[in-house]
């Protein structure tokens, strides 16, 4: 497994938005992007699903385990896998330290969304 490098996570951590595309069924075809709000934790990125498991995207990340993500104008080849559930109260406050003052944080840090986290890594 490779890992992100130092300018890679500078960029995500900096940039409000990132568009994931898991691939389709047929394991080539990336899905449509869909628009998701990233963090870095511990030198990982992270994502929830804001509608939870029954997100149709985090549906496809899970299944297919790979695909591309857009960041920045960047596209990168990652893979997907369910986040540690360890790892929840530091998700909880990087959302807070990321995007303070949103009312979607608290979105964010519910049931649904904390039981859809995936984390992301290159290819």
């Amino acid at each position: 497994m490779t890992s992100w490098s130092p300018q890679d996570l500078r960029t995500i951590a900096e940039n409000e938005d990132l568009y994931v595309s898991p691939f389709r069924e047929d394991g080539v075809t990336y899905g449509t992007p869909t628009q998701v709000w990233s963090l870095v934790v511990r030198g990982d990125v992270y994502v929830r699903a804001a509608n939870g498991p029954d997100s149709r995207w985090y549906q496809a990340a899970l299944r297919q385990q790979a695909g591309r993500i857009r960041v920045a104008g960047a596209e990168h080849e990652v893979t997907f896998e369910p986040a540690r559930r360890e790892l929840d109260d530091l998700i909880d406050a990087a959302y807070e330290k990321k995007y303070p003052g949103s009312s979607a944080v608290p979105i964010m840090q519910g049931d649904g969304p904390k039981s859809a986290t995936v984390k992301i890594s290159p290819r």
